[in-house]
């Protein structure tokens, strides 16, 4: 499409800011801190037979899973009735009224969990929407590059709250733990702001039939007059595809999973790619990954680890904006699912025949224990920094530019719905697999990446470089998945089409009212 201009400096910034991920991922980060703070431990813990504090494994699963236990279906409700900006505004609202609720809780277990359910619920949607007003404004030769931006935003935020739970840790009252909770504030006031100053997507705009508004803000993400050429065949494009997508009357959640336009199809893809993501093994990594390394023999503090862990990821996310649009959706997740899995079948072998038991001291390790953990550790870094550049931002990509905008809000919703689902099950029962297996655990996820590299050859279509229209046609036209990478749009046919059957229902109206006045 002629007004995907790759320079537009307004598409950019806008997609920049929209993707303020500190929201999505700094909680996923601050909360695993958390829970191994003394202060957060005596306020929110349970008192042994010792009279000492402790957090059981069911009171940590229930403190971190309901932040996940909801929130994606909310955005389909709103994004079509109060607009992508509009639902922006509203969610970003619930989520820091979430957070307002944790950081003035006191010794209330209640008061925290239902804290973190609100702040969840926005974040829930906000994840829904950002994708699908980013797929909806970019260019599309850079869509991919800007859609990644959103996981380095979050992995970025995961690592910002590592950072800053390293400094606020050292503190002895509750200002270590609500200090890093209570930043997510910011945060959401900063989004809420910017909000005022960003415009809505001209695809909903035009859905909505505010076709002079859409035009404005097309020449404004491209840099151009708003009478160019570039505007006239943007809007021409959108109009027909609108057009076409809603002659089937208002969409439903039964039409996500309907023959029409592969829509069943489109959908398990987005849900499919977002379950395996989250048992990529990566967040068990973020829970988890201290007791690893201390079993390994590291000698560092929990705090340390995590940092170590947020800046691998950070470092392997910013590859993954080149990798996208260079290597495409298809030979990313292949490679990263295969890259994944060698990684956790390493881990999960060496860590259960050679690893020392947890609590061993460090002075009782044994050269074999230590030799053990420096390859445990080497490749559970290797699998985080490939899942930064492959798994992290590909499942997002991929479910912000799979959907007609017919149905587009319910099915990022579906698919959102699922990536949170399963962080939810992960968090919620991973406490109480490494306590029966421990570090097969990794066998799990091993085998959903066998799962995931299977699944992306046979079911994934390759959608580089092409339109939200064209990724229509490209499920239209069948094609198999492992063959899609050479798949060429005619678009301009298909346009061409639904012009000349325009024209046609014109000149009969026009014919039919001359017969009239005869």
């Amino acid at each position: 499409m002629a007004g995907d201009v790759p320079t537009s400096k307004k598409a950019i910034l806008f997609a920049i800011f929209i993707a303020f991920g500190f929201l999505f991922g700094y909680d996923l980060g601050v909360i695993s801190g958390c829970l191994i703070m003394p202060d957060f431990i005596r306020r929110f813990g349970q008192v042994d037979s010792t009279g000492q504090s402790y957090l059981s494994s069911s009171r940590q699963s229930i403190i971190v899973s309901l932040f996940s236990a909801g929130g994606a279906l909310g955005q389909a409700f709103t994004s079509d009735r109060l607009g992508r900006r509009g639902s922006i505004l509203f969610w970003t609202a619930v989520f820091t009224a979430g957070v307002a609720i944790q950081t003035g809780t006191t010794y209330s277990l209640a008061q925290l969990v239902i804290g973190r359910y609100i702040a969840g619920l926005g974040v829930g949607a906000l994840s829904a929407i950002v994708p699908l007003y980013n797929g909806e404004t970019a260019p599309k030769a850079i869509r991919g590059t800007i859609l990644v931006m959103y996981q380095v935003q979050i992995i970025s935020g995961i690592f910002s709250s590592y950072a800053i739970e390293l400094g606020s840790h050292l503190l002895n009252n509750s200002a270590s733990w609500r200090i890093p909770i209570g930043l997510q504030m910011a945060w959401g006031l900063i989004l809420l702001s910017g909000m005022f100053f960003l415009p809505e997507s001209p695809r909903h705009l035009l859905g909505t039939g505010r076709s002079e508004e859409a035009r404005r803000i097309i020449a404004a993400l491209n840099n151009v007059p708003e009478d160019d050429a570039v505007v006239v065949e943007i809007v021409e494009e959108l109009d027909l595809a609108i057009k076409a997508e809603n002659e089937g009357g208002k969409a439903t959640w039964r039409e996500c999973f309907s023959s029409r336009n592969a829509m069943w199809r489109r959908t398990t893809n987005g849900m499919m790619l977002q379950f395996i993501q989250q048992l990529n093994g990566q967040n068990f990594y973020y829970y988890y990954g201290d007791t690893f390394f201390q079993n390994a023999g590291a000698g560092l503090s929990p705090f340390v680890i995590q940092a170590i862990l947020g800046a691998v990821s950070v470092v392997g996310t910013l590859p993954a904006m080149y990798f996208i649009e260079t290597w495409g959706r298809r030979k990313s997740l292949l490679l990263g699912a295969f890259g994944q899995a060698v990684c956790a079948l390493i881990v999960a072998i060496v860590g259960h025949l050679y690893l020392a038991a947890t609590g061993t001291p460090i002075s009782e390790l044994t050269p074999r224990n230590k030799s053990a953990g420096g390859v445990v550790i080497t490749f559970a870094v290797l699998q985080v920094f490939i899942f930064g550049t492959t798994w992290g931002p590909t499942p997002w990509v991929y479910l912000g530019e799979s959907f007609p905008l017919r149905v587009r809000p319910k099915s990022i919703a579906l698919g959102s719905a699922s990536n949170w689902f399963w962080n939810f099950m992960l968090s919620f029962f991973s406490p109480r697999i490494v306590a029966s297996i421990g570090p097969l655990i990794m066998l799990v996820f091993f085998g959903m990446l066998v799962v995931g590299f299977v699944y992306t050859y046979f079911f994934i279509p390759e959608t580089k470089g092409i339109t939200l229209e064209e990724v229509d046609e490209l499920y239209r036209s069948g094609i198999s998945a492992w063959r899609s990478t050479g798949w060429k749009p005619s678009e301009k046919h298909y346009r061409h089409a639904h012009a000349h059957e325009h024209e046609n229902a014109e000149n009969e109206k026009r014919v039919s009212g001359s017969e009239d006045v005869a």
